[in-house]
């Protein structure tokens, strides 16, 4: 009896020992979705569909880097509009999707690398406004815009804050400056990088209402051992100043 114990729990070891020796398959190759969210992803020429060199931005540079650090393959593409490569990413194998906040309802819907980034949650008016926030409840009577499908919007929406959408963030600048909003609900940096864009400077932030961290959003049938081996290549990346040097180099 205890000889058929040794042999079946020395053939358990034998394979927790394969398991963590487990390596990546060499041909698995990561189909890798984006938009544009200056300044961590962006088109070099602007439009919405780029691939692979034609993309850069803070995001982009680190998951490139991350990857080539991993032994990973990917593919990489900027698309419009943001639902739509969401919801690939959340139905397709193999797919993963940059950069999205790590939400509590998103939790379980995928697997996670990061944090690559911040991205502080405010409204901005224009430089001249009198409007006076202290908590997002004060902002109920005011016309919002937001970002479509955007964790802001859904933020907002879960919050029971009206708001109108568009489905390209610097949209919502040029209503701000024409009068069709008094806020824009976006992201810092990413909101005054896109005013920026546009010719508009000197927006003021009145409110500061929450904070999320960016992640990669990996598809949950995402081998585990590629998840570990992209997180391990962040940390490191992350460790050597790596991830604050490419930071800095964008704002």
């Amino acid at each position: 009896m205890l000889k058929r114990l040794l042999i079946a729990l020395g053939g358990t070891l034998v394979v927790l020992a394969s398991a963590a020796r487990a390596e990546v398959d060499p041909n698995y190759n990561v189909v890798l979705l984006t938009e544009n969210f200056p300044p961590y992803n962006m088109a070099i020429n602007g439009k919405n569909f780029a691939h692979e060199d034609n993309i850069n931005g803070i995001a982009v540079d680190i998951v490139k880097e991350m990857f080539k650090r991993a032994g990973v393959k990917y593919n990489l593409t900027l698309r419009f509009p943001w639902d739509r490569i969401y919801k690939l990413a959340l139905e397709k194998p193999g797919y993963g999707v940059f950069v999205t906040a790590r939400l509590p309802e998103r939790e379980q819907l995928f697997k996670w690398v990061g944090p690559i980034g911040p991205d502080d949650w405010v409204l901005l008016a224009q430089g001249d406004s009198p409007i006076s926030l202290a908590s997002l409840d004060e902002a109920r009577s005011y016309r919002i815009g937001a970002y479509k499908g955007d964790a802001i919007s859904e933020y907002l929406t879960d919050k029971g804050v009206e708001h109108s959408t568009s489905l390209r963030d610097q949209e919502n600048a040029r209503k701000l400056m024409a009068g069709q909003i008094d806020l824009w609900a976006t992201g810092d940096p990413a909101g005054r990088y896109l005013a920026k864009q546009e010719g508009i400077s000197g927006l003021k932030n009145v409110l500061r209402f929450d904070s999320a961290e960016l992640y990669l959003a990996l598809n949950k049938e995402m081998p585990d051992e590629i998840v570990a081996k992209l997180q391990a290549a962040l940390d490191q990346m992350r460790a050597e100043g790596f991830v604050e040097k490419t930071l800095n180099s964008y704002l």
